[in-house]
């Protein structure tokens, strides 16, 4: 297949609202989808994405806002009159049809020719790698397959977005890494602006080109996995995003290069200064990966912050190992990479954390 027009995506300013406005669902929606790019919207259950999503291609409507496609604002534009393509969860393939007729058929209620048909049907089963299953029927496929019949069956009409709701979550975790990665190539091939919901993190991390993390019909921030990874704007995003510690605190001291934040649950820290620090309610995030643990009268490096604490909990979990230390009254996770041969932190056993002062955010709560 040829690659197709590559368009931007763009909302502004998009609010919608049921039980006449007295449930918010969006509010006040701005992000622009670059021509060709591959973008997530991630977020819990409930975080509006879904809607967002189902809005582009039109089975919802806005209230307030515009939104905008290749520039011509398509507000009120019927789903069938878009030329959007949308793959969803359930795949929702014609059962007594056969691959080919699946795939056929937006071309068909189109009324293209014959010949034209013929030539663009088996060059999208060519693309999914689907060409030689073109005489079955879906139950005859696996769960990868069937989602492959689906995208081939939208790409076919080569639409001017792609809409993706949670196409992997019906497929076992091999699976799931296996179709991601099919996905994004295929993604590539084509060069279709793509928009993909789904609330799981790494199919997300692993695939967007920049992603949207929503909560409460809120947009929380936006930017590539790596931006949103290593600086959330809130604690929400730190915690969505991969996994985090939090403590929450206080800070009550600048002076020079340090401040003092009382950690709620552990005591007074001296951190250093930043210029996101400022004197008031805050929180402190650091990733679990970042934090090194000692014992016994180990070398204690300053350029970590150290803190005493006791582990509670551990989990094994291959490359490394998940541990639960209680500080004072928090809990904090640290990963520690594992090597053959050697041996865990027992339970119980007081360790000292320390944290890489570098990679402390300092967030407003």
């Amino acid at each position: 297949m040829k690659q197709l027009k590559k368009i931007a995506v763009e909302c502004k300013n998009i609010g919608l609202s049921y039980d006449g406005g007295k449930t918010e669902v969006l509010k006040d929606i701005t992000l622009r989808i670059e021509p060709g790019e591959f973008f997530a919207l991630l977020g819990p259950s409930g975080s509006g994405k879904s809607t967002l999503l189902r809005l582009i291609a039109g089975f919802n409507q806005h209230q307030r806002g515009q939104l905008l496609v290749d520039g011509k604002d398509i507000t009120g534009v019927p789903p069938y009159a878009r030329n959007i393509g949308m793959v969803f969860q359930s795949y929702a393939l014609w059962p007594h049809m056969t691959i080919w007729d699946n795939v056929a058929f937006g071309l068909v209620e189109r009324r293209v020719d014959k010949a034209t048909v013929k030539q663009k049907v088996g060059a999208a089963l060519e693309l999914v790698g689907l060409a030689q299953y073109a005489n079955r029927r879906p139950n005859q496929l696996s769960g990868g397959q069937q989602q492959r019949v689906a995208l081939a069956r939208t790409i076919v009409i080569e639409p001017q977005v792609l809409l993706l709701d949670e196409p992997l979550s019906n497929l076992d975790k091999k699976l799931r890494v296996q179709m991601r990665e099919e996905l994004r190539s295929l993604q590539r091939t084509l060069g279709i602006t793509t928009v993909f919901v789904t609330h799981d993190q790494e199919e997300a991390m692993t695939t967007a080109d920049r992603m949207a993390v929503m909560d409460k019909g809120i947009v929380q921030q936006l930017g590539t996995p790596a931006a949103l990874f290593d600086y959330p704007a809130n604690p929400f995003v730190a915690n969505f995003v991969g996994t985090t510690n939090l403590l929450a605190g206080e800070i009550d001291q600048i002076n020079g290069d340090t401040v003092r934040f009382r950690a709620q649950g552990i005591g007074d820290i001296t951190l250093p200064k930043h210029p996101d620090v400022r004197a008031g309610k805050m929180a402190i995030s650091f990733r679990p990966h970042t934090v090194k643990m000692q014992v016994g009268d180990s070398v204690r490096d300053g350029a970590y912050l150290w803190l005493n604490g006791a582990v509670e909990h551990t989990e094994f979990l291959g490359e490394f190992t998940r541990y639960r230390v209680r500080v004072g009254d928090s809990l904090v996770t640290a990963d520690q990479a594992h090597f053959s041969g050697m041996t865990p932190f027992a339970e119980s056993a007081a360790v000292r954390l320390g944290v890489d002062a570098t990679q402390i955010r300092y967030l407003a709560v």
